[in-house]
This record gives C-alpha cells, structure tokens and sequence, in this order.
C-alpha cells in the first residue's frame, strides 16, 4: 500500500489519526487509529443508558428520614439499642437512643411507595424509580466512603466511575467534555476528597472528568482572546502537537502526551459549543420556571440540573452533581439538628430532582439516561445527642434510587432491619452498585478492565460483586 503521506511514518501516522495505542479502551475491539472519545459499542449486558446523571446527596442522607419508613421507630422512640457499638459512628460518646423521624411519611403512586414530606416533587415520580434499601459500605469516615463510592477503594488515586464509563463508552460528543462535575456553588465547599474523587486514576487523564467553576465561567479560558484568530490558534495546535510527537514518540509517556494533545484539541472545539451548552438563561421561561432557575432557596440546583440536561442532550456521557459542600452543617451530614439539616438540603433539590425526570421523560431521553440519587452512606436510627438531636453516620445501611435507563419503575429491592440499623435482606455492597450501574450503560463490570501494576485491574475488584438483575425492566 502506498505510503498517504512520505512525510510521516506509520507510527506519526496513526498518532496523529486517533491519539495513539495506549488512549485505547477495549484494544480487541477497536481499530488502533480511532480516536479515544470514539462512541464504542456497548457489551449489552443490562439496560440502556446511553448516559448517567449521579445526584451527589454529599455527606450521606439519612435513609429513615427520606425513603426507608420504619414506623417501628416511632413505637420506640427514645429507647436505648440494646447491643449497640457506640463506635459505629463518628462520635462514640454523643450516643441517644432510638429517635423517631422528625418528618411525615406517606404513601405516593400506584406503587404505594412511602415518602417523607421531605420530596413532595420527587415523589410524585416513584413510580418511575427504582429502590435499593439494602445498600452497605465499609467505611463510617466521610473521605474514605466518598472515595469508596466513587472509585470503589477507601483510598485515593483509583478511577472513579464516571472514568470507568467514560473509558468503557467514549463519547457521543466531540465538541464537549464526555464527564462533567458539577459542586455546591454557595461557598460551602467541596466534599472531602476534592477532585480525587473525580480523578482518573491511572485510566489515562484524558477521562477524569471536567469540574464545572460554580461561579463565573464553567470552565477556564473559554473564550477565545480577541487577538487571536482561528487561523492562528489551529496553527498553533497543529505545531505544538507535530513537536510533541516527534520528540516523544515511543517513549513511556506516549499515552499520557497523546490525552494532553487530544485535550488541548477538546478545549479548541469546546471554544464554539460550549457557551452555547451552558446558557440555559436561552431556555423557555417555562422551563426555567418548572426547575426554579429564579427561585432563590433552590435556584443554583436547579441551574444545575437543567445545565445536566443540556449536557445529555450534546452526547455528554457521565454528569454528576454534589448536593451539600465541605463541612458538617454545609452537606447532609446531618449531626446536629436533623429536622433543620435535611429540610434545608431537600428544598434546594427537591424541585430541580422532580423537574429533571419530568424534563427527560417528555423530551424521550428518560429511557436512554440514568439517574443515580445517593451518598455516601447512611445514618443511624438513634440519636445524636445536642440541643437539636441529628444521627450520626451509619455505614450498615442506606437508600439509593435509580430513574430511567432501563430500570423498573416503582420498584423496592432489599430490606434494612425493622428501624433501619442494618441491611438485612438481599444487601447490596459498593460493588454491587457498581456492577449494577455499569450494567445500566451496557458494560460488563468483569469485562471493563485495564492492565495496570501487571494486573487487569477494574472497577468492582475481586469480591466476586453481582449485578442487581432484578432492577432491569
């Protein structure tokens, strides 16, 4: 065959065509020329979620207080736990006894489910969601469960799930990041662990995902400097990325070189769409109006999650969104004065939540995208002693639901005990989660792997984790 270009040899070639071997997800299946955002076709071993949107709940909800009714602990409201490890939480030595909810549930939808009062909004839509009441993690420490949930280890340096489907699925946009973070933008911080818990470990960098600034301009030096012409700056990209290959080709960090070209030509491209993507002020007013966009007790959530939807509709595979910062009082981490933590927390999200399902649902893309709602663990069914009693953290059980993506609508999979302690019935661990959400995309947890350390390391471990089958429609 002869030679396209004499000029360059195979290897400058195939570099320059897709970004080189070592950007490659599934290198059996996939043509070492594609590009690494390549849309990549999915193992089909689940549902059909083309994208994800995780509601971040950042400091773990209290699951007796929001979607797990236990009615047994109004019965024994104020009662000691008998047996109970007083070092399961945080705070050992602020150990109440049983603690009814502060708030009032009842029942929504053909499928009966119980709500608290705290999701008025939401809960007109459980018959579209999805329970899991079983869920446990290992951790009752704020860092290593956020890591946990997000990466699937207690420590820090691994790939978060949004890089495990962004590495596993490409991306249906080549002019937008393909995962997106989304942070409280009230000043409250960001959830411990920072952007480790967006990073991508040692996936390549190229699919960490991309924090959105709370304020101001999404995303650095978006706009393009007046002096600089288009001509200009693609004649810049093209000569830096010409010099970067002949000086690194075949060497170690060949890989890393070509995520940081392909990036440097993703920001180029971001240049004319992004701002575009992100103006949701050019949605209808009614739009705006049904998320609460101009509502001040919620409006920089619902920002948010209608920015969320804007980015599924542009091919944006993976978004999540942290509800709730840094610190205690500034996340759900509901210590001290429950009532108060979580109502504040709930009616800045409540609305958006509910309009986010309703938005997707009669745009058609509700079956293609999944939403995730959760934190990083539960709390305790006792109190936490204080002027205004709270919980503590709880990692033996908590709720989360999924929407759309193929799930089963109005469905309950698992139980905690009778005053939500501990899961005790078809419990459901990290992994499992995992390997569910995975399954959603169409990506087998046991087949998405990555040779790194002389090992195919992947996402869910070695525990031998089960896909909870019985969520899929």
């Amino acid at each position: 065959m002869k030679d396209m270009n004499p000029g360059f040899s195979r290897r400058e070639m195939l570099a320059r065509a897709g970004g080189g071997f070592g950007m490659l997800a599934f290198a059996s299946m996939l043509d070492a020329a594609k590009n690494p955002f390549a849309p990549k076709v999915p193992m089909k071993v689940g549902g059909k979620a083309k994208s994800i949107i995780w509601i971040f709940t950042n400091g773990g909800p209290s699951q007796v207080d929001t979607w797990d009714y236990k009615p047994e602990l109004a019965k024994r409201d104020g009662q000691t736990l008998e047996g109970f490890d007083p070092k399961t939480g945080f705070f050992p030595g602020s150990v109440g006894g049983l603690m009814k909810s502060p708030f009032e549930f009842k029942q929504y939808g053909e499928s009966g489910t119980w709500c608290s009062d705290l999701f008025p909004k939401t809960a007109m839509h459980v018959d579209k969601m999805c329970f899991i009441h079983s869920c446990w993690t290992g951790s009752n420490n704020h860092s290593p469960a956020l890591f946990m949930m997000n990466t699937g280890t207690t420590r820090m340096g691994y790939p978060c799930v949004g890089s495990w489907v962004n590495y596993g699925l490409g991306s249906e946009s080549d002019s937008l990041p393909s995962f997106v973070v989304m942070s409280d933008p009230l000043n409250r911080g960001l959830p411990k662990g920072s952007a480790a818990n967006w990073g991508a470990g040692f996936l390549p960098s190229v699919y960490q995902g991309t924090w959105l600034k709370p304020s101001g301009a999404p995303i650095d030096n978006l706009a393009v400097p007046a002096s600089l012409t288009p001509q200009r700056q693609r004649a810049q990209l093209d000569l830096m990325a010409k010099l970067n290959r002949q000086s690194l080709v075949g060497s170690a960090i060949e890989s890393e070189l070509n995520a940081r070209i392909e990036s440097f030509e993703l920001a180029y491209r971001m240049q004319t769409s992004a701002p575009e993507a992100f103006a949701i002020k050019d949605e209808p007013e009614h739009i705006q109006k049904m998320y609460g966009v101009n509502e001040k007790h919620c409006g920089h959530f619902a920002s948010q999650c209608l920015t969320a939807r804007r980015m599924v509709e542009r091919g944006v595979r993976f978004i999540q969104i942290y509800s709730g910062g840094m610190e205690n009082q500034q996340s759900w981490d509901g210590h001290k004065d429950i009532l108060g933590n979580h109502s504040g927390f709930a009616a800045e999200s409540d609305q958006p939540v509910a309009a986010l399902i309703s938005d997707l649902e009669q745009r058609g893309l509700l079956d293609q995208t999944l939403i995730v709602w959760g934190g990083e663990f539960g709390r305790l069914p006792i109190a936490q002693k204080g002027a205004q009693p709270g919980r503590d953290h709880n990692p033996h059980a908590f709720t989360v639901w999924m929407c759309g993506g193929g799930v089963k609508g109005g469905y309950h999979h698992g139980e905690t005990d009778e005053i939500g302690f501990k899961a005790v019935i078809d419990r459901v661990s990290v992994h499992d989660l995992h390997a569910t959400i995975l399954a959603a995309a169409g990506l087998d947890h046991e087949r998405l792997t990555f040779k790194f350390q002389g090992l195919d390391q992947r996402l869910t471990g070695v525990e031998n984790p089960k896909v909870v089958k019985q969520v899929f429609a």
